[in-house]
């Protein structure tokens, strides 16, 4: 396995099929999400036309895959009734569709019988994985890079799977 992770535009630029992110957690405790959490606490998000103050690096490392003709996908595991921070993501969501991605939900009740990773995770082009290490709280501790063919293969058909079973973002509603 490399050792060395690259940052995450790197890693999309390279990318020539797909890229897909499967996340399972419900509650992230992530730095630079927290001005909007604290925005949308109050009632205050910035809105998509309000592009300049929420378009950052990770929207335009999406935008340019996405222009190159790779799709990007990323399919979210939530308990229900969702924390308070799924409520947060949901609401953030149209900004990564502005950028290209799509998104789905899949309520955690109706993934029984899926054998998901024990972490979150990038697929880059089904052979590359981002393997995404949280505390408890939802700290992000590191990422580790895994190119073992056979382990991107089980991860690939696990995110088919969960993408089968989710609900198109606009056509799922938070409880």
């Amino acid at each position: 396995m490399p050792q060395t992770v690259p940052p995450f535009a790197e890693l999309l630029a390279q990318c020539t099929t797909s890229a897909v992110h499967l996340e399972t957690r419900d509650v992230y405790a992530v730095d630079e999400e927290d001005q909007d959490l604290k925005a949308w606490r109050a009632g205050e998000l910035a809105g998509l036309s309000e592009r300049s103050s929420w378009w950052g690096p990770f929207h335009d490392a999406v935008a340019a895959a996405s222009a190159r003709g790779v799709s990007v996908r990323r399919a979210r595991v939530i308990s229900t009734p969702a924390t308070e921070y799924i409520r947060f993501e949901h609401a953030c969501t149209p900004r990564n569709l502005s950028a290209g991605e799509e998104v789905r939900w899949l309520p955690r009740d109706q993934a029984v019988g899926l054998l998901l990773p024990a972490h979150d995770l990038w697929l880059f082009d089904g052979r590359l994985i981002r393997w995404h290490h949280f505390a408890g709280d939802g700290t992000h501790l590191h990422d580790v890079l895994d190119d073992r063919a056979d382990i991107a293969e089980q991860t690939d058909a696990v995110f088919r799977a969960v993408w089968e079973r989710a609900v198109r973002h606009e056509e799922f509603t938070i409880t």
